[in-house]
């Protein structure tokens, strides 16, 4: 089939790769204009637009799509499939495409509508997540659902790491649904109640919490937009913690073990969390036990709660 492929992220890259592999014809990628990127600011090309150049295909970068979708039009493709391409789409870009608008969402639909579905599924403490394939209509992630499938989230997962395996899978998923789409009239099965989930923010930590939802949250977070904590006048960001167990004699945020062999270990509101990989403020990101060595972090200190 011709279509459109709209995305603009790593996350969207192995989909148009497998688009092509399965032989369809993309006849332009839709992706966000180039932002600025880094301390000097210098203005890149998102993931899909460097891959689209890889292959040759044209790429339209509306700053507004609602505002100028006649690049669109031009292309004359039957169908388009969107993956987190970040603009929303109106009635009339919908309308452009005979055989419908396909959408690859990081949810087991109707949960965790919205823009942050994976870290949220981590820091929910959920033990499932999973990739839906829908027709997009006007509303939020509420199109009918053609194909789902299920992935484990894994104690080990950071949104990183879940990302990476959901990718892969979406861009499987979305070939088997066009096979489906072109085969005839697709089987759509509607929504049921859902929610939307919030955009995730950098997070300072709450110690009190227990210690697989500061875990979670950690992990959640990881490697963007990061939760962090101060301890001794130092900002560390965290980047992977992990729930072990302790006493809970000491108070929330106490550092139980600042040993290199040991490790970095705070006490929590119920058990504690061994961090592993942090990055210290205008710092490098580091394993745990390469910050102890040197460093002024001493058992008994503690890291500073938020402020409610």
């Amino acid at each position: 089939m011709k279509i459109v492929f709209a995305g603009t992220p790593e996350f969207a890259v192995p989909t148009l790769e497998q688009l092509l592999a399965a032989g369809h014809e993309v006849a332009a990628v839709l992706t966000q204009p180039d932002r600025p990127q880094g301390r000097k600011g210098v203005l890149t090309p998102s993931p899909v637009k460097q891959a689209a150049f890889v292959h040759g295909i044209a790429v339209l970068q509306p700053e507004k799509l609602r505002a100028d979708f006649s690049g669109l039009a031009a292309c004359g493709a039957e169908l388009m499939v969107t993956c987190a391409y970040g603009q929303i789409l109106t009635q009339e870009v919908l309308d452009l495409f005979p055989r419908g608008v396909w959408n690859i969402h990081a949810s087991l639909l109707p949960a965790y509508r919205g823009a942050a579905p994976i870290p949220r599924a981590i820091i929910d403490g959920c033990t499932k997540t999973g990739i839906t394939i829908m027709q997009t209509e006007l509303g939020l992630d509420t199109g009918g659902i053609l194909l789902q499938e299920e992935e484990e989230i894994l104690p080990s997962d950071t949104c990183a790491t879940l990302s990476a395996r959901l990718s892969v899978r979406g861009a499987r998923l979305i070939v088997r649904a066009l096979d489906l789409i072109a085969s005839g009239e697709p089987s759509l099965t509607p929504q049921g109640e859902g929610f939307v989930c919030r955009k995730v923010m950098r997070t300072q930590v709450d110690f009190s919490l227990p210690a697989p939802q500061v875990s979670a949250l950690i992990r959640g977070l990881s490697p963007a937009p990061l939760a962090y904590a101060s301890v001794g006048g130092l900002t560390i960001n965290f980047y992977f913690a992990e729930a072990v167990s302790a006493d809970e004699s000491s108070p929330c945020g106490t550092v139980l073990s600042a040993s290199p062999k040991r490790g970095l270990i705070v006490q929590c509101g119920e058990g504690a969390v061994r961090i592993t990989r942090l990055q210290p403020a205008g710092g490098k990101v580091m394993n745990a036990s390469d910050f102890l060595n040197g460093r002024k972090l001493t058992e008994g200190m503690r890291f500073d709660q938020p402020v409610l």
